[in-house]
């Protein structure tokens, strides 16, 4: 059964957490005894009503605040397909956490509120969608029953975000009139929008055609482990593992090994319920070899006629993560590119970008939390590396701060960087 990954993102109290709790009461995929824990809690917090959002807001500090802080993941499935949802926080200091839960998305959820509008942490939460390369996107108009089901509000709403929508790389966009609270338009058509057309959520959700989204023409195999059993029954077995990254394997495939460029073709594929005639994304196989070659965690198995760039110097959009430090031209940090791990040189900051405006500050010279811009890098050894937008896992990488050891930024690649 197909798997859609989904992440809701919108401003602060703009019922994110409701509508995942919503979505997963009304399809019955809560236990008894975790509603009567939200019903106690509700009960306690001296709430009107049972408080679905506390079903992803775990945290003390979340609860105590009516807030979403952490990012939270919740699965659910219905006859026709499965889903797992990132519960992502609205609060501009928690952007980076939303690019964290958003960063593997099919689909984003960017929820309204339907009285106050498109706000400035909307507006950035699309921007940072359409960066991520997410290709689906649900405008939900929630809290409707606070507008007594206004068409004109939804009218309103709708032509507002699709104008800022024009200036951004989105695909497929989808307008929703919903209440979480009260379940309209979350899993059944609501009789209070009769002028409302289209589906409810989770039926789009179900249909929405993702099987497209995902690169089956550039084969990339990154080597993330070298099997040898070293035992009787598997003598001379020698397997390379992995998670396919894009394209279509098969036994009898010529295939090239990066960075040394040696060429042999695919013997088998094995997983853990035996062999199989072909792999694809995102199966995690064990490609064998014809030939005994050198091959270890960080190559790449591509096809001789369509690798990837391999290059030290790399042109990037990074969303800058960290606390204290800042983004500085000529600073050094680790890099971490699928499973290839490498150190790299800020060689220069482009600009920076202002999400709300859109607009390009190229007088910027670094990138503080929670910042987005465009840079340059240079590495210790070489990448093999494709567009973000052509392929997201070899287009995308993370810096570490060598020092604290933290995850300080997320890079997606723009292409390779032109030789100063």
């Amino acid at each position: 059964m197909e798997i859609l990954r989904l992440a809701t993102a919108g401003s602060v109290d703009d019922g994110k957490s409701t509508l995942i709790g919503r979505l997963l009461f009304d399809t019955k995929t809560i236990f008894e005894d975790q509603l009567a824990s939200v019903e106690a809690t509700s009960v306690q917090m001296g709430t009107e009503y049972t408080n679905l959002a506390l079903l992803t807001d775990g945290l003390r500090a979340e609860r105590e605040q009516g807030i979403t802080i952490d990012v939270a993941y919740r699965y659910f499935a219905t006859p026709n397909r499965k889903f797992i949802i990132a519960d992502t926080p609205g609060h501009i200091q928690y952007t980076r956490n939303m690019v964290t839960g958003a960063s593997t998305a099919d689909v984003a959820i960017i929820l309204l509120d339907a009285r106050k509008g498109v706000l400035e942490q909307s507006r950035r939460h699309a921007f940072l969608a359409s960066l991520l390369g997410i290709p689906h996107l649900v405008l939900a108009v929630n809290k409707m029953d606070l507008v007594d089901y206004d068409q004109l509000v939804f009218e309103r709403l709708k032509d507002e975000f699709r104008s800022f929508a024009a200036k951004l790389d989105i695909g497929d966009l989808t307008f929703i009139p919903v209440s979480a609270l009260h379940g309209d338009n979350i899993v059944s058509r609501s009789t209070n929008t009769p002028w409302y057309e289209g589906t409810a959520l989770l039926h789009h959700l179900e249909e929405v055609h993702i099987a497209s989204d995902r690169n089956l023409i550039d084969a990339r195999f990154p080597v993330q482990y070298v099997i040898r059993p070293q035992s009787t029954e598997f003598h001379d077995y020698r397997g390379y593992a992995g998670t396919v990254a894009g394209g279509v394997f098969k036994p009898g495939d010529d295939v090239v090994v990066l960075p040394s460029g040696l060429t042999t073709t695919i013997a088998s594929i094995d997983t853990a319920d035996g062999p199989v005639d072909e792999a694809f994304n995102p199966m995690s196989v064990t490609i064998r070899l014809s030939d005994e070659l050198d091959v270890s965690r960080g190559d790449m198995i591509c096809r001789p006629a369509n690798q990837p760039r391999v290059t030290q110097d790399i042109d990037a959009m990074i969303a800058w993560m960290g606390d204290t430090s800042t983004l500085r031209e000529g600073a050094m940090y680790s890099i971490k590119h699928t499973t290839r791990t490498a150190r790299a040189k800020v060689r220069d900051v482009k600009y920076r970008l202002d999400i709300n405006t859109l607009h390009r500050d190229e007088t910027a010279s670094g990138l503080t939390t929670n910042e987005i811009g465009r840079v340059t890098l240079r590495t210790t050894a070489p990448l093999f590396v494709d567009e973000y937008r052509r392929n997201r896992t070899t287009g995308s990488f993370i810096l570490v701060d060598e020092d604290t050891n933290a995850t300080v930024g997320a890079g997606m690649v723009l292409g390779e960087a032109q030789q100063v």
